[in-house]
Formats: C-alpha cells, sequence, structure tokens
C-alpha cells in the first residue's frame, strides 16, 4: 500500500513531507490531470514504504493511504503512478504557494 497525493497539494507544494521521507519516493510534476494547469508533488508507489511519516507534515492535508483516499480524489491514485517520470525532490524548499492553492496561509 502506499500515499497518495491528492488535489489539495495542486500549486501548494509545500515541501515539508519531503524532509520526513526516509526514502526518495516525492516527485515534482506538472498537474497531470488532462487539460490542468499548476504543479504538484506525487509519491512514488514504487519507492514509498508506507511509514506515514508525510501525512501529519502536509499542511493542506493532501496526503492519504491508498485505501483511504476519498472518493472524489480517487483518480489521483493512478496520477501519482507517473511520479517515476519527474524528477525527485531530495529536500524541502520554499512552497510555490500558486494561484490554485488550496490554502496559500498554511504553514
Amino acid at each position: 500500500m502506499s500515499y497518495i497525493v491528492t488535489e489539495a497539494c495542486v500549486d501548494c507544494v509545500y515541501t515539508s513531507c519531503v524532509d520526513v521521507c526516509p526514502v526518495e519516493a516525492f516527485h515534482e510534476a506538472p498537474n497531470p490531470k488532462e487539460g490542468a494547469e499548476g504543479t504538484i508533488l506525487l509519491i512514488n508507489p514504487d519507492s514509498c514504504v508506507d511509514c506515514d511519516a508525510c501525512v501529519p507534515e502536509c499542511p493542506v492535508e493532501a496526503i492519504f493511504e491508498e485505501d483511504n483516499v476519498p472518493e472524489d480524489q480517487q483518480e489521483w491514485i493512478e496520477l501519482n503512478a507517473t511520479a517515476e517520470n519527474h524528477p525527485i525532490v531530495p529536500s524541502s524548499k520554499d512552497p510555490l504557494k500558486g494561484p490554485k492553492c488550496a490554502n496559500p496561509n498554511a504553514d
């Protein structure tokens, strides 16, 4: 079972989750939803060790265990599976807080 980044991360890209990840499972990508804009983090399901350390670190509550992804966010399971096609984020950096960010005041 892997952890999944969902839509609330789009254009926020808070990376505190990256620092607590014991493996390099996070990748940064353009929003993979067809026709969508923005940037997001994705979790590579092949790298994720299911430790759950990232979940409490996400200030916009965008990370879920695969079995607990909300019904309206199920497409993100498949979208996270494309993570390996994008660059790894090896350490935290300043959040993007772009125009589509669900909560630009979170920290």
